[in-house]
């Protein structure tokens, strides 16, 4: 179908009519189809969740919009076809957010599919799908859920995401990297639009040049995510107001951060609390499913003090064990201890970024860790794990990204005594395509396998993992594509890891 006939299609459908009309305020003149970056929902709750879109008809052309506000209808109906309309209402998209909106819907019944369009002027959204969590006091028979990472435009196609949308999953957890911030180089698979990213109309053209994937835009319209971000989303391995570039004065990497959150949120399908004042963003939050599980998504990037030794992996030296360097800094790390303690969960999730498990990098006789890690903050990392364990936290799972790999670890306080027994489990997902096609094995990873007992599995793949959670078990499943610098590759399923509600570890199937 062409634009138009698609565009005919949607005007025809059952309850279209029933939508507000955009002419209240203004019938904007539009150089082209205003929503060519999707739409999509995330941050669900048992009676609603949080719906996004930017209208946008020249992505790459700064938007293309006219700098003046512009109304935006919105719709929700039980049904594909919208005969059974249960919610609606307007919004103005503004230019000083890029004519992004973010629409909090409430009054939804629990645990159940909804559909959602947008409208402006003439011109439809694409209809897509977002689905309620079930009440806080009800125990569901099971979530299915994806997480993914570290999806580098440049580095191949998004043929994961695809795949990821066509799984019929309840929600997906994206732990960041959603974009990267260096210049276009040639040579890759494709290209960023533009040079290195710094001002908030840089950070807003490469969002967009995202968002126009396809494959991205399926996985979005699937289901609900849940957001988060790491470094790329800024600056690569910056920490609070340092940048990883040596000589940026704290002032200037403020400004450029507050830039990049602004464009982080007009993209994202957050609630209004995300919205930023400055160079500050709360992002870290809770999201519980009934008492199944509940999600304690975390921010590893804002809070932090300064990598110990650089931001590479190397020996450890003094800063390693420095008791007051933080990662989640002293709020957070509170709000996530009283939370978890208060949790009445079956699986307490941690959707977060950096690997937990201090894994021993060298296959030789040095011992070496990543300083941008948790094992770069040893106090930290064993003050959490300490809680986890002394207050018995039921059942805890850590979700994680960042390092273009995959990795399954039993966790413990002692890293040091093989014989200590795990108390809890990490599931460490690959990349979307960071890193470019992949590596299933050779000989780096099975040294990495010998020198780390506590490693489950571990491979360099792209792709991601499906989750099935029910009230006994957890099951990961490891989904990759053998390439992503080619389009249309087939999703394998590499491995299976089972964890028993009770029983800390993970076992392979």
């Amino acid at each position: 179908m062409t634009r138009r006939e698609m565009l005919a299609a949607f005007a025809a459908l059952p309850g279209l009519a029933q939508m507000p009309s955009a002419a209240q305020t203004r019938r904007p003149k539009l150089a082209d189809y205003p929503f060519q970056l999707g739409v999509a929902s995330g941050d669900p709750d048992p009676h609603g969740f949080a719906l996004w879109t930017r209208l946008a008809p020249k992505p790459l052309e700064g938007g293309g919009m006219p700098a003046e506000d512009v109304q935006v209808d919105w719709q929700v109906a039980e049904d594909e076809g919208f005969s059974k309309v249960v919610a609606s209402g307007s919004e103005t998209a503004r230019p000083a957010l890029a004519h992004s909106i973010h629409v909090e819907v409430a009054g939804l019944r629990p645990d159940r599919w909804y559909f959602y369009r947008f409208r402006t002027g003439s011109e439809v959204s694409p209809t897509a799908r977002a689905r309620t969590t079930p009440t806080i006091d009800a125990t569901p028979d099971k979530l299915r859920f994806a997480f993914a990472s570290c999806q580098h435009y440049e580095s191949g196609y998004f043929t994961a995401l695809r795949h990821m949308a066509d799984e019929n999953l309840d929600l997906v957890a994206h732990l960041g990297d959603y974009i990267y911030e260096g210049k276009g180089q040639d040579g890759r698979t494709r290209k960023h639009a533009g040079d290195e990213i710094m001002t908030l109309e840089d950070y807003r053209q490469r969002h967009a040049q995202y968002k126009t994937d396809l494959d991205l835009q399926a996985a979005h319209h699937a289901c609900p995510w849940l957001v988060t971000w790491d470094d790329h989303e800024v600056d690569n391995n910056y920490s609070d107001a340092i940048s990883e570039e040596a000589g940026v004065s704290v002032d200037d990497f403020l400004t450029r951060r507050a830039h990049a959150y602004q464009a982080y949120f007009e993209h994202m399908p957050l609630r209004f609390a995300a919205k930023p004042v400055g160079h500050e963003m709360q992002l870290y939050r809770g999201v519980p499913y009934g008492r199944l599980a509940d999600f304690a998504v975390l921010d590893t990037r804002q809070y932090r003090t300064d990598q110990p030794c650089g931001d590479r992996t190397s020996v450890a030296c003094d800063g390693v064990f420095d008791p007051k360097a933080t990662l989640l800094g002293d709020t957070q790390e509170q709000w996530l201890m009283q939370r978890l303690r208060r949790s009445p969960a079956i699986w307490n999730v941690l959707a977060q970024q950096i690997m937990f498990g201090r894994a021993d990098r060298d296959t030789g006789p040095d011992v070496t860790w990543s300083m941008d890690q948790w094992s770069g903050y040893d106090v930290a990392r064993k003050r959490l794990l300490k809680f986890l364990e002394d207050e018995r936290i039921r059942n805890p799972v850590v979700l994680t990204g960042d390092i273009h790999s995959n990795w399954v670890n039993d966790l413990k306080v002692d890293f040091d005594d093989d014989k200590a027994p795990a108390m809890a489990t990490e599931f460490v997902g690959t990349s979307i395509t960071s890193g470019g096609d992949g590596v299933e094995m050779d000989d780096n990873i099975r040294g990495i396998l010998t020198q780390n007992p506590f490693v489950r599995f571990y491979n360099r793949e792209r792709g991601y993992v499906s989750c099935t959670v029910t009230p006994s078990e957890w099951r990961a499943d490891y989904q990759v594509v053998e390439k992503v610098s080619e389009k249309g590759a087939p999703r394998i399923t590499r491995a299976s890891f089972l964890v028993e509600d009770g029983k800390a570890g993970a076992q392979r199937t």
